[in-house]
């Protein structure tokens, strides 16, 4: 099949074996960027950690001193390379997808490897995940570009590297799909949902082939609970929806608070804040693991768990609201395992003698991160994945109702990425109409049926029209007037004369979609645009009129 052939089949909005396939390769693509990740992490702190993510073992002035030299390194290279605003991570990602078709900016993405890295190995309260899906969108993003797809697959394979970050980053596919679905396209549809699918299980494959089958909860043990549990969890569930609602008010506070101070000193403040919080509380630093194993090894000591819950949330709020470049979603676990943890030491009294706290521990994860992020499924598939057993489900469908009804309904919170996003000015939303067509490429839809005239003669262009089918669209071109549409002005016909009437035609390239078209024509609601070729924008390929997308806007929607 030859590459003009791949994108004609790819402008459909269908489930094809060549989607499929590409998705694949964008999932793969995704997970060798991660995997270079996450080696360069776990390699450099292997030389001066003993174990991965335990920064408790260095001297207290290392702790002090490692992030600010991580903060030092990532504002240099942000300088080096011109980088001047801070727009990374999911939040950044979601925007290019709604408005960009999923192009990646290269040095973007550049500070997004390199200050990702550098903030995880010194020891910042950030996720993996933010760089893990920014890369992973960027690897489908160059592989789109390359083969210069239409825009509606580019965006789809955008889809495939965000679920691969995510399958990569956590080894949870199911839930990568999720998440790609509820909070980035927010979106379900079939012809999307397949290549999804494929490219997080190449994430997760792939990955798992270099680090191992072990997730972050494989520590934790989960202990079945009783009917009598349920009415705590509620309760449970509520408070997380409060502390999630919190979490992200106080986020947001932070980044307008320092939106003024200049990129170097906010980011030394930074690593000023989490070496001082690091020289107290070491296993506040990091991405979530610390806390974690603390939660699993000490669940008892509810003082030492305190201590951490709060240095970690500072930790975690200071370092992503001064614009550390790294995820939250990680943390976000930590924490929310944390805070199950100290609240299984009531339910000890429900079922005296039962150990209950790792199952507290991730169902504290699973209502944190759905309140967040306004994201449940998402939530509710990740913890099936990640403990591997269905006794959890429905403790952990009550705990994320409850967190997210009253994180929603009594507070009226928000995704933070959302937030974030209109902090920064970047849009995010996109009108049915402009959703609906996005879907579609216009090599699909064009009329390919035309005649072309280089010509600006009235009389030859008079002889053409009446030698051409009535059916037929003329398209005329001179260097005063570009191209132009030329047909006959029904209004004026008389018996005597044949008045011509001329559109002028704006033109697009064969990798854009019928959005494109729907945003040049919407103003008149009449005209057409001609599609040329994108290796040679003098090649015309075809032509698409109003008509054909009100057609499809009116008729065809609900097949989109």
């Amino acid at each position: 099949m030859s590459l003009d052939t791949l994108r004609r089949r790819l402008a459909k909005p269908k489930t094809s074996v060549q989607l499929c396939l590409l998705g694949v390769v964008a999932g793969l693509l995704a997970a060798i960027l991660i995997i270079l990740f996450r080696l360069t992490i776990v390699h450099v702190q292997g030389l001066f950690l003993q174990t991965s993510e335990d920064f408790s073992t260095l001297a207290e002035y290392q702790r002090v001193i490692l992030p600010v030299l991580g903060a030092l390194l990532i504002a240099v290279f942000a300088d080096l390379t011109g980088f001047k605003h801070y727009r990374l991570g999911i939040p950044f990602v979601i925007h290019r997808i709604k408005h960009h078709y999923g192009k990646m900016p290269i040095w973007n993405s550049a500070n997004q490897f390199f200050g990702g890295a550098v903030a995880l190995v010194c020891g910042f309260s950030v996720g993996r995940e933010g760089p893990s899906v920014h890369m992973g969108a960027t690897g489908a993003s160059i592989l789109a570009h390359r083969l210069h797809l239409p825009l509606n697959s580019a965006r789809t394979l955008a889809g495939c590297g965000v679920a691969a970050g995510i399958a990569a980053s956590f080894n949870t596919p199911l839930a990568a799909v999720i998440f790609v679905m509820e909070v980035v396209l927010r979106e379900y549809k079939i012809h999307i949902f397949v290549p999804i699918m494929l490219a997080a299980v190449t994430g997760a494959l792939a990955t798992q082939f270099v680090f191992g089958h072990d997730s972050e909860l494989a520590l934790i043990s989960i202990t079945p609970l009783s009917f009598w549990h349920y009415p705590y969890l509620i309760l449970c569930g509520a408070v997380l929806g409060a502390v999630a609602f919190g979490f992200n008010q106080n986020l947001m506070l932070i980044i307008k608070t320092f939106k003024s101070v200049n990129m170097f000193p906010r980011l030394m403040l930074a690593g000023l804040i989490a070496g001082l919080i690091g020289y107290m509380v070491p296993e506040a630093m990091g991405s979530g693991m610390s806390a974690i194993r603390l939660a699993v090894d000490s669940p008892e000591n509810m003082q030492l768990l305190t201590t951490v819950l709060i240095a970690k949330l500072l930790a975690t709020l200071f370092a992503i609201g001064l614009g550390i470049p790294g995820g939250l979603i990680g943390p976000v676990i930590g924490l929310g395992v944390v805070m199950g943890t100290l609240m299984s030491f009531f339910a000890q009294f429900i079922t005296p003698g039962l150990d209950v706290s790792g199952t507290y521990g991730v169902l504290g994860m699973a209502g944190l991160l759905a309140a967040t992020l306004h994201a449940p499924l998402a939530a509710l598939t990740a913890v099936m994945e990640l403990t591997s057993n269905p006794q959890i489900i429905v403790p952990a469908m009550l705990v994320i109702s409850a967190a997210y009804i009253t994180a929603l309904q009594v507070f009226g919170n928000r995704s933070i990425f959302l937030q974030q996003l209109d902090f920064q000015g970047l849009p995010y939303q996109v009108s049915p109409a402009s959703e609906a067509l996005q879907k579609v490429g216009i090599m699909e839809e064009m009329d390919e049926n035309f005649k072309l005239l280089y010509s600006s003669d009235k009389e030859q262009i008079k002889e053409t029209l009446a030698a051409v089918n009535s059916q037929t669209p003329l398209i005329v071109h001179d260097k005063d007037n570009g191209y132009r549409l030329a047909e006959y002005d029904l209004s004026l016909m008389s018996d005597q004369s044949m008045t011509i009437s001329y559109i002028p035609l704006q033109g697009l390239s064969s990798q854009a979609t019928l959005s494109d078209a729907f945003d040049i024509l919407k103003d008149k609601r009449s005209g057409a645009v001609y599609v040329y070729s994108q290796k040679d924008d003098q090649q015309i390929m075809g032509l698409l009129r109003w008509d054909q997308i009100r057609h499809i806007l009116t008729i065809r929607n609900s097949l989109l």
